[in-house]
Order: structure tokens, then C-alpha cells, then sequence
């Protein structure tokens, strides 16, 4: 029990690192974007291939990808049907920031040091599913179902140029075509990728401290809290139905029971400012899920080890 606390710990000493060296030193957001370009183009993507790198095919597993797909997906539909009497504006920053899960940023470090390798794979694998709403698919199915004006035309064309764009989402596709082949990932390709997938874990939990920002109107606070609240619900549906109703092995279970509580995606604020909502609204709501995640992600985790 002890190390999984000193382990928490530990992020959160590199979380408030990042905040203290956003506040006094890197005040300038172009230092917060090269970090997350680090992230997201390099470690992140050497992450996933060094996890997959001793995967043992297993068929059964891909459904994961339709979990993580359907996690995501069916919340933001339940809030577009339950909030038809809120304005637009509202509508539309609920069903971004309570759908879909921040898991190469923040669960994948946190899965990383928990459950090792084979907890990793379970966590790419259900981000895969995740990945298709978190890089457009929320932005795209809001815009329409809500007819925002956020002046940018959504074609097909459009939405698939943004997900082949995305290395972390061409990363896991090509992960994926690994997995259904069953090809090997050469040692040569591991030992390169080593030293960058075990900086992964620093590097997310330092560019999520720079993204910490408190500052927003306070009359804003109960739309905050309630997407924070409706995360936090459907997040524990998804736990329980995840751990208790479905026929893998428990530490598959323990993983997806634990990534359910996931943050925030750290693109949503990107998406809400696009559908004509709240950007810096965003910005708190996933400050303060990450907050939320780290308390509850470590107490399932101490409850499962002990």
C-alpha cells in the first residue's frame, strides 16, 4: 500500500512542478505547446509501441476498442437528450466535456507504473475506441446535432484529414494492424524506444501541472459541476459494469474498472471554443477532473492491492 501511495505521490509532486514552472518560469504558452508536441508526437507514440512490443496475440481483446468507443460515445448522448431545455451554448460544453477520456496524458503514465506493461496494452487498446470521438468524433457529432455556427465546415474529408493527422491516433492504428497479424515488433525497435517510453510518464504528468488553470467566472462553477458530477456517475456505471460484467481476467478488469475515472480529454477545451462555448470554462472543469481522477484512480487501485 505504501508504494502505490509513494507512486501517486509522486505525480503529484511533478503536477504541482509543472504548475510552479508555468507560474515562474515558462509563462509563455508556446513553452506549454512544445511540450505538448513532445507528448503527444513522440513519447507518447514510443509508449504505445514499446507496450505492444511483447504483446501475446489475443483475438478477444479487441473488443476493448468497441468498449472504449462505446464509453465514450453513449454518455454524450445521454446529455444531448437530457439537457434539450438548456441554452446551446451550455448543450454543447456539456456533451464535449463529459464525453470521452484523457488516457495518453494522463491514465497510460498511470496504468504505467501500476499494472506494467500488460495494463498498458489493455489501456491503448480501449484508448483506440476512445480516439475516435476524444480527436473529432465529439466536435463532429456535437456541431451537427446542435448546428453550432462555429464557421468551420464539417465534411467527411475534413474529419478523417484530422484523425490521420493525429501521430498518437496513427500510432495505435498501426498497433492495431500489429495486433490483428500478429506481427512482431523487432528488439532493435525496443531498445531504441525504451529510454523515450519511460520518459512518458514525466513528461505527461509535468505538461498536465502547465495546464492547471483556476481562473474563470464564479457563476460558471455550476455548469462545471454539474459535467464534473455527470463524469464522475457515468464514470462509476462504466466501472462496475466493467470489472463485474465481462468475461476477461481480473487485472484486464482492474484496468478498465480504473481508466473509467479517467479526466478530462486535454483537447476538449480545443473542441468547446469551436462549438461556440466556454474554452477557459473547459480549461477549469479539466483541471479540476484531473484532480478528482487522481484521488479515485489510486484509492481503486489501493483497493485492488490490497
Amino acid at each position: 500500500m505504501s508504494a502505490v501511495l509513494l507512486k501517486a505521490f509522486s505525480f503529484i509532486l511533478i503536477i504541482f512542478l509543472g504548475y510552479g514552472l508555468k507560474k515562474l518560469v515558462f509563462r509563455d504558452p508556446a513553452c506549454h505547446r512544445i511540450l505538448a508536441f513532445i507528448l503527444l508526437n513522440i513519447t507518447l507514440p514510443a509508449t504505445v509501441i514499446h507496450a505492444f512490443g511483447h504483446f501475446q496475440r489475443d483475438t478477444s481483446l479487441l473488443l476493448v476498442v468497441l468498449l472504449g468507443f462505446l464509453c465514450a460515445l453513449i454518455p454524450m448522448l445521454i446529455v444531448y437528450l437530457i439537457s434539450h431545455r438548456l441554452p446551446t451554448e451550455k448543450r454543447a460544453f456539456s456533451m464535449i466535456n463529459v464525453t470521452g477520456f484523457n488516457i495518453g496524458a494522463f491514465s497510460l503514465p498511470f496504468i504505467q507504473n501500476f499494472f506494467g506493461p500488460g495494463g498498458m496494452i489493455v489501456a491503448c487498446l480501449f484508448d483506440i475506441g476512445n480516439a475516435f470521438m476524444v480527436t473529432g468524433g465529439s466536435f463532429a457529432f456535437t456541431s451537427t446535432l446542435l448546428r453550432t455556427s462555429s464557421g468551420e465546415r464539417q465534411t467527411v474529408g475534413i474529419l478523417l484529414k484530422k484523425f490521420i493527422c493525429s501521430v498518437p491516433f496513427d500510432t495505435y492504428m498501426l498497433m492495431l494492424l500489429v495486433v490483428v497479424f500478429n506481427i512482431p515488433v523487432p528488439d532493435t525497435i525496443m531498445i531504441l524506444l525504451e529510454p523515450l517510453a519511460n520518459a512518458n510518464s514525466f513528461i505527461a504528468m509535468l505538461f498536465i501541472g502547465m495546464m492547471f488553470e483556476f481562473r474563470t467566472r464564479a457563476d460558471k462553477y455550476r455548469t462545471m459541476c454539474s459535467v464534473i458530477g455527470l463524469r464522475l456517475l457515468f464514470g462509476a456505471i462504466c466501472s462496475f459494469l466493467l470489472y463485474f460484467c465481462l468475461p476477461f481476467p481480473q487485472e484486464i478488469r482492474q484496468v478498465l474498472a480504473v481508466i473509467a475515472f479517467a479526466p478530462v480529454s486535454s483537447i476538449a477545451p480545443i473542441y468547446t471554443v469551436r462549438c461556440q462555448s466556454d474554452g477557459a470554462l473547459s480549461s477549469l472543469t479539466l483541471s479540476i477532473s484531473i484532480l478528482f481522477a487522481l484521488a479515485i484512480m489510486t484509492g481503486l487501485v489501493l483497493l485492488m492491492k490490497s
